[in-house]
């Protein structure tokens, strides 16, 4: 009996299709795939960033000379590098002044003294002696309060260099910060833009590498949606029935055989050849050979 088998292919044209995927496919992978060329990148530091950074770096320490300045200012003999050159004239032109005073107010005495018939005498001389005792005590006391004066103000003056000096102290790192603040700023906005522009050019180089890749995919699914969606041709193959020569040599081997067990009834008996369906195949066999083999 003839067998007949059945396949379902897809249309010749989407056929081809599919081959000229595969061969495209298999000739763009068999590249291997410059990834360098869209590797990551980092922009470089910027100058100003740089300058920043230098700027940063000498500004350790910076309130270091203020400090030590400060200090000089301080202790007990800070206030001298404030006393006034002139200092001692204006203590001596001071006093000066004061003993010239003095001994015009003694020569006073004495015209008191001869006027009061006492010049001298005793009385005369102890009023001489309480004056200048009084009069040395006045001047002391003047050359004090002069001193006095003169070391408050040389004080005042240190104490105000010292808060100058620390006031400095802090004051010019502060404004090396904001130096520093500022051209980092700056420069992180141009260190951004260029950033930005290393980004765009590796998106770029990665579109143009992948573009055969995604249009091959876009290829691909088109043929893939082909396949799919449109109706397959049928294609049959037959195998056909045996001819009658075929049949006659089948038939032959096997009257060959039944022969054989008649002459030789001990291998019969081994073979089992009184099997009623062999009997019944052989019969059925024999008549169509024997009409072709021998015309009756």
């Amino acid at each position: 009996m003839a067998e007949t088998t059945q396949r379902t292919l897809p249309a010749q044209f989407i056929e081809d299709l599919g081959k000229d995927y595969g061969t495209q496919l298999a000739g763009l992978t068999s590249v291997p795939l410059d990834t360098a060329k869209f590797a990551p990148q980092v922009a470089a530091q910027d100058p100003m960033q740089a300058q920043a950074y230098t700027l940063g770096q000498a500004g350790v320490g910076a309130y270091e000379p203020y400090i030590t300045q400060a200090g000089a200012y301080s202790g007990p003999t800070g206030y001298q590098q404030f006393t006034s050159p002139y200092q001692q004239d204006i203590i001596d032109t001071t006093m000066a002044d004061y003993d010239t005073q003095a001994a015009k107010q003694m020569s006073g005495i004495g015209q008191l003294a001869a006027q009061s018939g006492n010049l001298g005498g005793g009385r005369e001389g102890v009023m001489r002696s309480e004056y200048m005792s009084q009069s040395d005590k006045n001047r002391a006391g003047i050359l004090a309060n002069l001193r006095q004066q003169m070391f408050g103000q040389a004080q005042g003056l240190a104490g105000q260099a010292f808060n100058q000096q620390t006031a400095l102290a802090g004051q010019v790192p502060a404004l090396q910060s904001q130096d520093i603040s500022q051209l980092g700023q700056l420069g992180g906005i141009q260190q951004a833009q260029a950033q930005a522009q290393l980004g765009a050019q590796q998106e770029a180089n990665r579109m143009q590498a992948m573009e055969p890749y995604d249009r091959l995919g876009i290829y691909g699914q088109g043929v893939t949606g082909l396949i799919s969606g449109y109706p397959g041709q049928y294609q049959s193959m037959s195998q056909p029935n045996p001819t009658a020569l075929q049949t006659a040599l089948g038939t032959a081997s096997v009257l060959g055989g039944i022969y054989g067990n008649i002459n030789n009834p001990q291998a019969a008996s081994g073979r089992n050849i009184g099997n009623t369906a062999m009997q019944g195949a052989t019969n059925t066999a024999l008549g169509p050979a024997q009409k072709w083999l021998f015309g009756n």
